[in-house]
């Protein structure tokens, strides 16, 4: 007779599924407090995960961060156009960097087979190669490169549903989310 085998338990460093929710919840809020709970929790993350983060996580939470300090108000317009512009760059490049295999393909093709919309791309340029653009017009590209990973990655994590699991749920349940969770990693999101 063959013996069932366990499933190996992936280590995450996440403490469940409730609080992978409760921290996208708290990122998309809107509520600078609650978000800068959420990106505090992202912190401790990648303290424990390091290079393993997922990509989407780390994006969302830079981008978020630059929110909460423009609506800190600490900053002044030249400080705000920098960050944004920074955290937008390292998610174009992030995102489109592992479709580069060895062969050069131009960003806006890649961005076009990922979903991102071309003038992100063009923001990229102007950020990395030409005159900064206006604050306006990173914020509306944050805005619109949150929407993307809320939609790509997020959502489809949660599957889809940002209500909360109800209690009764059994160990193999959590232990099939968490291995789920575990599998966030760079290519399951392109």
């Amino acid at each position: 007779a063959r013996k069932r085998l366990k499933p190996l338990r992936t280590v995450v460093a996440w403490r469940g599924r409730a609080e992978w929710d409760q921290v996208m919840v708290g990122l998309y809020c809107g509520d600078s407090r609650l978000q800068q709970e959420a990106l505090d929790r992202v912190s401790a993350w990648k303290s424990r995960y390091g290079p393993k983060m997922p990509l989407a996580v780390d994006c969302t939470a830079e981008l978020i961060r630059c929110k909460v300090l423009d609506s800190s108000g600490r900053l002044k317009s030249h400080e705000l156009i920098l960050s944004y512009g920074l955290a937008l760059v390292r998610f174009v490049n992030l995102i489109t960097e592992r479709k580069q295999k060895m062969v050069s393909i131009p960003l806006r093709q890649l961005a076009r087979e990922v979903d991102i919309p071309i003038w992100v791309v063009d923001l990229r340029h102007e950020l990395t190669h030409g005159k900064l653009p206006r604050l306006a017009l990173c914020r509306k590209g944050c805005d619109v490169v949150l929407d993307w990973l809320r939609k790509t990655y997020w959502s489809r994590q949660l599957g889809n549903n940002l209500c909360e699991e109800g209690e009764d749920e059994d160990e193999e349940e959590e232990q099939e989310a968490a291995e789920a969770n575990a599998e966030l990693d760079n290519d399951s999101w392109e």
